[in-house]
C-alpha cells in the first residue's frame, strides 16, 4: 500500500518545525513508519543549494534563480526521497513542499503564477500531498519566535527571514488565495496557542487519513 504524504506549510516562525516532529512521533506511535523532510534540503544536493538560498550574501539571488534553485532542490528530493519512501509504504511529512513557491516566489516575488505552475509541476513529477496542514499564527507571535530562536540558537535571520513586512504579508495572503483554491488538500490549522494545543488540532484533522 503506498504510504501518505504530508506537508506542513505557513510563514517564518509559525511553528512548523516543532509540529512536524511531534506528528512523526504521533504516527510512529500508531505504526506508521514516517520519513521527515525539509524544502529546501532532504538530500545531499537539496542541502547545498539551501545553503545558497539561506546566505545573506554580496551577491544578491535574482528572483528568478532563487525559484529555479528551489525547484532543483525539490525536483532531486521528489526523485530520491519523496517517491521511493511512498512507494514501500512510508508516510512522508515534509516541513514546505509546493505551495511554499507559489506563496514566497508567486505572491511574496511577483513571478508569474502560471510560469511557476508549469516549472513546479515538471519538478516534482506531478507529486501533489495527500494533505497540507497550513499553520496560521498571529504575525507578532511569528515574529516573537523567531527572535526566541535566533537568541537561542545565536544565529541570525536568513535572507528570506530578512525580506521584510510587506513581502511577509504578501506570504500570508497567498497561502490564504491557496487554501481557498484548494480546500479539498489544504486546510488551515490555527496555529496560536500553546505547542499541544496546536498538536491537538493538527492531529485531529489528520486522523481520518490513517
Amino acid at each position: 500500500m503506498r504510504g501518505k504524504f504530508i506537508t506542513l506549510e505557513g510563514g517564518e516562525g509559525c511553528g512548523k518545525t516543532t509540529q512536524i516532529a511531534l506528528l512523526a512521533d504521533a504516527l510512529r506511535a500508531e505504526g506508521i513508519e514516517v520519513r521527515t523532510t525539509r524544502e529546501p534540503g532532504g538530500t545531499q544536493l537539496g542541502e547545498r543549494i539551501r545553503g545558497i538560498l539561506k546566505e545573506v550574501s554580496a551577491e544578491p539571488l535574482c528572483d528568478r534563480s532563487e525559484l529555479l534553485l528551489f525547484l532543483a532542490a525539490r525536483a532531486q528530493l521528489v526523485h530520491d526521497v519523496i517517491a521511493p519512501a511512498l512507494a514501500r509504504g512510508v508516510w512522508v511529512v515534509s516541513d514546505r513542499f509546493c505551495d511554499s513557491t507559489y506563496a514566497y516566489q508567486g505572491y511574496g516575488r511577483g513571478l508569474p503564477l502560471e510560469a511557476i505552475r508549469q516549472a513546479d509541476g515538471f519538478a516534482r513529477a506531478g507529486l501533489l500531498p495527500d494533505k497540507t496542514f497550513l499553520l496560521c499564527a498571529d504575525p507578532a507571535a511569528c515574529r516573537r519566535r523567531m527572535q526566541e530562536r535566533e537568541s537561542r540558537t545565536q544565529t541570525q535571520a536568513d535572507r528570506i527571514e530578512q525580506a521584510g513586512d510587506a513581502f511577509h504579508a504578501r506570504l500570508r495572503e497567498g497561502f490564504a488565495a491557496l487554501a481557498a483554491a484548494n480546500p479539498g488538500r489544504i486546510q488551515p490549522i490555527d496555529a496560536n496557542g500553546t505547542v499541544e494545543e496546536v498538536q491537538e488540532r493538527i492531529w485531529k484533522a489528520l486522523k481520518p487519513l490513517i
